[in-house]
């Protein structure tokens, strides 16, 4: 969360604008949490606070707008919010989906990753931002690429695909799909990332049932963000997965310039993808059905003129379209946030908009 909303902290107007900053999670010491400290005006630390005196800060800080940003998540606190520490209590980014609680009053959102026709199934009022709800950190370093593919396991003309995705979002029916394309693409390989060895051990036994050699299966290590960004320039294509959607990791991949292909589902996290491609300028990249998924991957494979226009598209729209504009992004933010308070202060409850 941290990697992709920094920058939007550092660029809020302090002139319309102030933004405190209540940490539960630890000091780790890093650059990012240097950087997040100094992108507050203040920024209490509430790790040894009950819930109920970690809301008490809260209220006594004068919050006017708290922004949940962990939702139901791992080590997530959301009883904080339950107190009701401020007047209007917003659930943006770590929790892609309804928390279905009274206390939550908006979800921000955008129309891809919930559709008009969805919003009757949320607890929370939906703010639907123009472009892309996923705020992008545009100070995301990327190392100089160094080395061959070799150096990653890789083969040296072979086609890469890849997912950096979390090992838990590789569904068995996304799986299929993997190796069928490995099975039509001869020499290709899947790049996936290294979590934990059960892991590794179990897709590669996946793989020999369904006739792939386990070896087509390559792991990378994890490593530092600007090293893990440098290297998706030895990957040729970005495969995403479904029901749960790459998120942060589709734009990374995007910010580092790699191409990826999606499935957009039914639900929230099955259209984050979804948006991000639209954002970005790349709509063709964006299937409805696991047929045309398969279908437009392995065309992708096999047009390599294709794929390099797609590429080169993507590197220009980079720089010139929303998904990775932050001052577009903080300005559309603000004032859905300034629209909010403006109607609990004529004392209108809160509503779509």
């Amino acid at each position: 969360t941290a990697r992709l909303m920094a920058e939007l902290f550092e660029q809020h107007d302090r002139q319309r604008f102030e933004v405190f900053g209540f940490s539960y999670g630890i000091d780790d010491g890093s650059a990012l949490r240097s950087r997040m400290v100094n992108a507050f005006e203040r920024f209490p630390p509430l790790q040894l606070s009950s819930h109920e005196e970690a809301s008490r800060i809260i209220h006594e800080n004068y919050i006017d707008i708290l922004v949940e940003l962990k939702g139901f998540t791992f080590g997530s606190r959301p009883m904080i919010a339950a107190y009701r520490p401020a007047p209007i209590q917003v659930n943006y980014l770590g929790y892609p989906g309804s928390m279905g609680a009274d206390f939550i009053d908006y979800l921000i959102a955008d129309p891809v990753v919930i559709p008009a026709s969805s919003q009757c199934h949320y607890s929370e009022q939906i703010v639907s931002l123009p472009d892309c709800y996923q705020v992008n950190d545009t100070k995301r370093p990327i190392d100089k690429i160094e080395g061959e593919r070799s150096d990653h396991g890789l083969p040296a003309d072979g086609f890469v695909f890849c997912s950096f995705n979390n090992t838990y979002k590789i569904t068995p029916f996304i799986f299929d799909i993997w190796m069928r394309l490995l099975e039509s693409t001869p020499n290709s390989v899947l790049w996936l990332l290294a979590t934990n060895k059960s892991a590794e051990t179990n897709l590669r036994m996946e793989a020999q049932r369904r006739r792939i050699d386990p070896s087509r299966l390559v792991f990378a290590p994890k490593k530092k963000l600007s090293e893990h960004l440098a290297r998706h320039a030895f990957a040729d294509l970005f495969l995403d997965t479904l029901p749960y959607n790459a998120h942060t990791t589709a734009s990374d991949a995007l910010w580092a310039g790699l191409p990826v292909v999606t499935c957009q589902g039914e639900t929230f996290p099955g259209r984050v993808c979804a948006s991000l491609l639209q954002a970005v300028g790349l709509p063709q990249l964006i299937t409805t059905s696991l047929s045309d998924y398969e279908n437009l991957a392995l065309r992708l494979a096999n047009s390599p003129d294709l794929l390099k226009e797609i590429r080169s598209q993507l590197l220009h729209n980079r720089t010139t379209f929303p998904l990775f504009d932050i001052a577009r992004f903080t300005a559309h933010l603000e004032t859905a946030y300034a629209k909010m308070w403006r109607r609990w202060q004529a004392g209108e409850k809160p509503q779509s908009f």
